[in-house]
């Protein structure tokens, strides 16, 4: 999609989910911010029919780039601190950061969306069963927090973890580093932090196993999805089966 002050703009649809049928195409898309829309995006947005956003940015996230859509409900379950944060305070303490620091701050973060986040997750769901009005789901760059959500909301509708590893990568297609936050990172350590890698979601993944036993007991203890919210879930975002 030609948005072009939102890189990461993209719908899940088209993936295989449940009983052999297809997530529905523009019903959910990801996101990074929507404060850098012109008016051309701003248009193009409004005919895809966006009536709400979900926004996991934090309160300065969102005052330094607020949301320029109009005529959408924007639900704010904000996630803090970003691992932006994390690292700035790290380097503003002195510490020198390597490409590996980063790896595993970064998947510490993931771990930390399953171990202290779920709630906003859970929230997010709450507003999808809500109706299937066409939704953004974003952050700032739309690949941490924007990305776990989009693997959940994926895995909720039955769609293989092959696949939704797959829309998650998606992101190193799209996402341009910014020259902006580089300050005190080498190249190879601030690369690291505006790409994704199979070990960021696979850790959040790891801690899902370990605190709760599995995938399918995270969606029921974790985000509060019961066989009749996954039903739900399945009527509103999947292809109906045809006759």
């Amino acid at each position: 999609m030609n948005i072009k002050g939102a890189s990461n703009f993209r719908h899940i649809g088209g993936y295989i989910g449940h009983d052999g049928r297809p997530v529905v195409d523009c019903r959910i898309f990801r996101s990074d911010h929507l404060g850098a829309l012109d008016a051309d995006d701003v248009a193009r947005v409004a005919a895809l029919g966006v009536r709400r956003v979900i926004d996991f940015r934090g309160v300065n996230e969102r005052e330094t780039a607020p949301c320029v859509l109009t005529d959408v409900t924007v639900h704010s379950l904000s996630i803090e601190p970003t691992i932006v944060q994390v690292l700035r305070d790290l380097i503003a303490a002195g510490n020198k950061l390597s490409a590996q620091d980063v790896v595993a701050h970064m998947q510490e973060t993931y771990r930390g969306l399953v171990r202290r986040n779920s709630h906003r997750f859970a929230a997010l769901f709450a507003h999808l069963l809500e109706s299937d009005e066409p939704t953004v789901v974003h952050c700032t760059v739309g690949k941490d927090r924007t990305g776990f959500a989009c693997a959940m909301i994926l895995s909720s509708l039955g769609v293989s973890q092959q696949d939704v590893m797959r829309d998650y990568l998606l992101t190193n297609e799209r996402v341009t580093q910014p020259r902006t936050i580089r300050e005190g990172l080498t190249p190879e350590a601030a690369s690291v932090l505006w790409r994704v890698r199979p070990e960021f979601l696979e850790a959040a993944m790891d801690a899902v196993q370990r605190d709760y036993g599995g995938l399918d007991a995270y969606l029921r203890e974790g985000l509060g999805l019961g066989e009749a919210q996954l039903r739900r879930m399945r009527e509103l975002y999947l292809v109906p089966a045809t006759a």
